[in-house]
């Protein structure tokens, strides 16, 4: 089964082309066009170059966020259109759930913290399991302090992983916590552990309406918090 996956939650947006047995290719794309504008031709170029077509995809994968807003309507959407092209199953996993089953192989319990913008990051935690990750928390957003806060408390070895622990990399460090943060190459998800846990998913012939296929937004859009403001 060759799956499509598709991870637009951070502007470091990425496409991948995979099955059980291999990773058949993945590109990751750069941070200075719009996804909109990029996104289905790196598609195009991905089945190109491995000498594939459309006609080859049995199902596709997108990460639902939380992320960016704009990001995530053009993966969401582009996923959704192509399944319905195709008429081939779609499924929609958490940005940050990915982002945690790339270190799945970490000793400690991982959190994983994304940059939120406005001066926030998103974060949840995670406990190792053989063979990927349990999410052990509800996703939150607010300012990093809280997020570190949160690791205090836990009393354990934290592994964080995402570019929130590296944009506010002072305030993760001075926590004197014993927090290992993970490198540039753990900043964001991407499509590649997408891909696979979609293949996973899709063999138990487990996906999604494509009605209830949606952005996992978390917080209000800036949109939305200047047209409330505007209500007043």
């Amino acid at each position: 089964m060759l799956v499509l996956g598709i991870e637009t939650s951070t502007p470091q947006a990425s496409v991948a082309l995979g099955s059980a047995t291999e990773l058949v290719g993945a590109y990751q794309l750069g941070r200075f066009r719009s996804q909109d504008q990029i996104l289905v031709p790196a598609i195009e170029r991905l089945l190109e170059d491995a000498g594939l077509t459309y006609k080859q995809v049995h199902g596709i994968a997108v990460g639902i966020g939380p992320g960016l807003f704009t990001g995530l309507r053009v993966g969401v959407s582009t996923a959704k259109a192509l399944a319905q092209t195709l008429a081939v199953p779609a499924v929609g996993l958490s940005s940050m759930d990915v982002l945690a089953y790339n270190v799945r192989h970490s000793r400690r319990t991982i959190c994983t913290c994304v940059d939120a913008r406005r001066g926030e990051v998103y974060w949840a935690f995670y406990r190792p399991m053989p063979g990927g990750v349990q999410r052990m928390t509800e996703f939150r957003c607010a300012r990093p302090e809280h997020c570190v806060n949160e690791i205090e408390a836990r009393s354990e070895p934290v592994l964080a992983v995402g570019n929130g622990p590296l944009v506010y990399r002072s305030m993760f460090d001075s926590a004197d916590l014993g927090i290992e943060i993970a490198g540039m190459t753990d900043s964001t998800p991407t499509a590649v552990p997408l891909t696979e846990l979609a293949v996973r998913l899709f063999e138990r012939e487990e996906s999604d309406r494509l009605a209830d296929l949606r952005p996992l937004y978390i917080r209000k859009s800036d949109a939305e918090l200047n047209w409330e403001r505007m209500g007043r």
